[in-house]
């Protein structure tokens, strides 16, 4: 499954293109935002901010352009209509409204209770952002959703594709669109504190004024009783025998780099952080094993802020055992200040940590300072030993969090935790395709939900199995080509036999994650489509057979899985791989391999990948293929400039479709790549089966020959 930073947004600095993928980035620094009552907490100081104003015009279809004889359209009206009678309350009193994808903890996948954009706008991508003024509402969201929001955007909202030649950001509609003077209203608990101060540097003129409102979401009020509760899911203890570190280790490492830095605290609220660093699991999230928490670490004590009704006897007792207070999950703010008051030394991964947060103990320390008569610090690093409690004024350490580099190198016990699971989700799709083909020879009439359905079915029967680690992506024709497609059962399409398919899914397993793509033909694909694939299949190849020195960043890479495709002129509007944690999030960072050069993190041992290169033709069909790779030592020849050099090992073991490939266009090596994977297949995967799905493997990794 792909992820892509957004090109109007600026990526986090050590962390992954996804994505998580936090859209469209928009924040302010907690000395110049403000506002209005907080959650727990007294109110800051206010400050006016300004728009840049923008010279250049712009122009942008509505939906109703794209799209015709939508049912639903006086709903999302209702909706608008509701929201904007909001905005003229004394206490709001704003004149736009900013509504993103994510969560508190900046979240890609995110509770049901937490979709705020997709409740207000119906499009349910995973990345967008919603702008609604007093007149318009606009969603911009990128490539790998364009088709799917203009089935989905109703003629009230008008779509903005992102990165297309001629769209504005959101701060240059907003200039375009609003009188100056204008309130912009956010809930700071939504943005990173990175992306406030991107949006507070992008507004110096018009005399706009960004509000936080705390108090309470704007969304969240109107949809009010029909919204769903907040998930209160037991958690659980992640074995030592997956985890391979046990959380007391962790924790004395991480206190290290605090005393290294200079630091007494660090505030995590990244919630694949949080469930690795203490060795849990939750189930609060589709398709993510984590559980909605903060967890504050200092050198000599833990906290963890979440619903106590999740935690169970077993996991309070373990817990316990390691040192971990637990917390109500609304007190994080008090928390924060109460760090402020005693004179703490504060690490804020700023990128990551909600602006909300930042604020707060911005306004803390100010609030310090004006008891003690001097000026606060604000600063990036302090001298090693340093125990952060100085005696003197509070002091925020702005640095990317320890914990996600940390998580992203996969010890021995995390790898063998995955290559496991891989190699039973291997078992579960070589059933699943062998019922499948048995099914379509047939003419059995199938859904792509139907197809969807089966395959889980077949993965739950799977030991360790958990959950998908997201929505099956199952698109025949057509559908292939919306890049995250996903069959819905009152509109989704049938599996058409002469018609390309395309499979993206994964699971979450009790030892491990996964993540596969393949691409099939049910009958014979064109000579176009063959050759697109193989292309496809080229660049897959390249990519995994590349060796590279150490310290090099994955967007060096990127370019391996595109050379093929761009010889005659073809792309993909996606990153080519990102990372996958171990039995957690399927899309992790830091690490990724995409064209976006802005994330400068450099491959290295342990981490895993994805390696998934693709061709789309709107309306027509979509090819993908994915693997999920590890990065390893590579023993080279020569070692110049006295470095090392890695390169990928491969966790997927899943047959390529013989029937797509254009032997014409292979090498000799690239034949011999593909047989030697095959071979491994049927190696590893076939003691797993028996019947008909063994007989169904043994046909797809035969060796082929080039004529």
């Amino acid at each position: 499954m792909m992820s892509m930073i957004p090109p109007t947004r600026f990526s986090r600095p050590n962390y992954y293109y996804y994505t998580s993928l936090r859209f469209l980035s928009l924040s302010i620094h907690h000395s110049f935002l403000i506002p209005i009552q907080l959650r727990n907490i007294t109110s800051p100081k206010t400050l006016n901010l300004t728009i840049t104003n923008s010279s250049s015009s712009f122009t942008a279809k509505s939906s109703s352009e794209l799209r015709k004889n939508r049912s639903n359209g006086g709903v999302d009206d209702d909706k608008l209509g509701a929201l904007r009678g909001l905005f003229s309350n004394p206490t709001t009193a704003i004149d736009a409204y900013i509504i993103p994808s994510q969560d508190a903890h900046q979240s890609e996948f995110i509770a049901e209770c937490y979709m705020r954009r997709a409740y207000i706008s119906g499009f349910t991508g995973s990345a967008g952002t919603a702008v609604v003024t007093n007149q318009t509402a606009a969603l911009w969201t990128d490539g790998r959703y364009f088709l799917q929001a203009e089935k989905q955007l109703n003629s009230s909202w008008t779509l903005m594709r992102a990165g297309t030649p001629g769209v504005p950001s959101t701060s240059e509609w907003l200039n375009d669109v609003l009188s100056p003077g204008s309130r912009i209203g956010i809930d700071p608990f939504l943005f990173s504190s990175n992306a406030v101060e991107e949006l507070k540097q992008a507004i110096t003129s018009n005399s706009h004024e960004l509000v936080y409102l705390y108090e309470y979401n704007l969304v969240d009020k109107i949809w009010n009783e029909a919204r769903p509760k907040p998930p209160s899911n037991p958690i659980r203890v992640h074995d030592l025998k997956y985890a391979g570190v046990d959380v007391s280790t962790k924790l004395s490492n991480l206190r290290s780099e605090l005393t290294s830095a200079g630091s007494s605290a660090i505030v995590i609220s990244m919630l694949d952080e949080i469930a690795w660093l203490l060795n849990l699991r939750g189930n609060d999230i589709p398709h993510s094993p984590v559980m909605y928490a903060y967890l504050i670490v200092e050198v000599d004590a833990a906290k963890l802020f979440i619903n106590k009704s999740k935690v169970t006897g077993e996991v309070k007792s373990y817990l316990k055992g390691a040192g971990v207070e637990l917390k109500a999950y609304e007190s994080i703010l008090t928390e924060v200040k109460s760090l402020a008051a005693k004179g703490a030394h504060l690490w804020l991964d700023t990128s990551s940590v909600n602006a909300a947060i930042a604020s707060t103990y911005g306004a803390a320390c100010d609030e310090y300072i004006r008891g003690v008569g001097s000026k606060p610090k604000v600063r990036s690093m302090t001298k090693p030993g340093s125990s952060g409690h100085s005696g003197g004024p509070p002091a925020a350490i702005y640095r990317p969090s320890p914990v996600s580099l940390s998580k992203s190198l996969k010890n021995s016990a995390e790898l063998e935790g995955m290559r496991n699971a891989h190699l039973r989700d291997a078992a579960a799709l070589a059933q699943f395709w062998d019922w499948l083909e048995e099914e379509i020879q047939k003419d059995t009439v199938l859904t792509e939900v139907d197809v969807s359905d089966k395959l889980l079915e077949f993965r739950s029967k799977q030991a360790g199995f958990v959950g998908t680690s997201f929505d099956t992506i199952s698109g025949s024709g057509a559908n292939g080509a919306i890049i995250h497609y996903k069959p819905e059962p009152h509109s989704c399409g049938l599996v058409d036999a002469s018609k390309l398919f395309l499979l993206d899914s994964g699971a979450q397993y009790i030892d491990g994650t996964t993540d596969i793509t393949r691409t099939v033909h049910f009958g014979e694909p064109s000579a176009w489509q063959k050759e697109c694939f193989t292309r496809v299949l080229q660049g897959h190849i390249a990519l995994d057979q590349a060796v590279f020195p150490e310290n090099t960043p994955g967007f060096v890479l990127d370019a391996f899985a595109r050379s093929s495709l761009w010889k005659i002129g073809l792309d993909y509007r996606h990153g080519t791989g990102h990372g996958v944690g171990a039995a957690l999030n399927v899309h992790e960072g830091p690490q990724s391999i995409s064209y976006r050069f802005g994330n400068t993190t450099p491959l290295m041992t342990g981490m895993v990948v994805s390696n998934e290169p693709g061709y789309y033709e709107d309306h027509a069909f979509g090819i993908r293929i994915e693997n999920l790779l590890y990065v390893k030592e590579v023993n080279t020849p020569n070692r110049f400039g006295g470095i090392g050099y890695i390169g990928f090992e491969k966790l997927t073991f899943v047959p390529i479709q013989a029937k797509m490939v254009d032997m014409s266009l292979l090498s000799v090596a690239e034949i011999d790549w593909l047989n030697e994977y095959h071979s491994q297949v049927w190696e590893k995967v076939s003691l797993l089966l028996n019947g008909s799905p063994r007989e169904w493997l043994w046909k797809n990794t035969r060796p082929l020959v080039k004529v």
